[in-house]
């Protein structure tokens, strides 16, 4: 009996193994955190309520002062730089590494719906979290009750 052939292949399951192993990074396989070019890219949660729009994005290891935020019509920006360097001297030699880490992440909101003037940020325990208000016209009111005459 002959294995059965699927586009060539004699072990059509196999392949797909061998491909998904060998394309991952040996010691951290359940990682899908990374873009196409290899840089991580922080998770980030968008939630609407009544009044607001409410933005965490998971960057642990970072400062505030790493964090550019910016809103340029309806289109919100949030990118972040951060550099290291260390150097380790000896007397037979001299060791240095660097560390660059940057992720830049935009989000369209939608058109005339936030107050640009109330927008508030801040950084805790590695999320950093983003309040958007909406414009008071368009929030959502309580319903109202009409009264049958």
């Amino acid at each position: 009996m002959n294995p059965a052939k699927r586009n060539g292949n004699r072990f059509p399951v196999i392949s797909p193994l061998f491909d998904d192993f060998f394309g991952r990074e040996l010691f951290n396989w359940g990682n899908n955190n990374f873009s196409s070019t290899r840089t991580t890219m922080p998770s980030v949660n968008i939630r609407e309520t009544g009044d607001n729009y409410e933005v965490e994005v998971a960057a642990p290891g970072m400062e505030k002062k790493d964090f550019k935020i910016t809103l340029d019509g309806n289109l919100l920006t949030i990118s972040s730089f951060k550099q290291q360097s260390n150097e380790e001297n000896n007397d037979r030699y001299t060791r240095r590494e660097f560390s660059y880490q940057s992720f830049q992440r935009s989000f369209e909101l939608p058109k005339d719906v936030v107050d640009q003037e109330n927008i508030n940020a801040r950084y805790e325990n590695g999320l950093l979290y983003l309040t958007i208000p909406k414009k008071e016209e368009v929030r959502r009111k309580e319903p109202k009750l009409i009264e049958i005459s």
